[in-house]
């Protein structure tokens, strides 16, 4: 039996990137083209406005 599995990618820094692994499959994706690096409580605070 095969499973998919869900494929997390580190590192993404461009419109391009994002794009090409999406098309690939990838699944969920993090990397400076979303965000820096933040505190947890900056983090928190951006949840809450969401």
């Amino acid at each position: 039996m095969m499973r998919k599995r869900k494929v997390v990618v580190e590192g993404v820094e461009t419109k391009e990137e994002a794009e090409l692994l999406r098309n690939y499959g990838c699944d969920f994706f993090q990397g400076y083209y979303y965000s820096k690096p933040i505190p947890e409580e900056e983090f928190v605070k951006l949840l809450d406005q969401q």
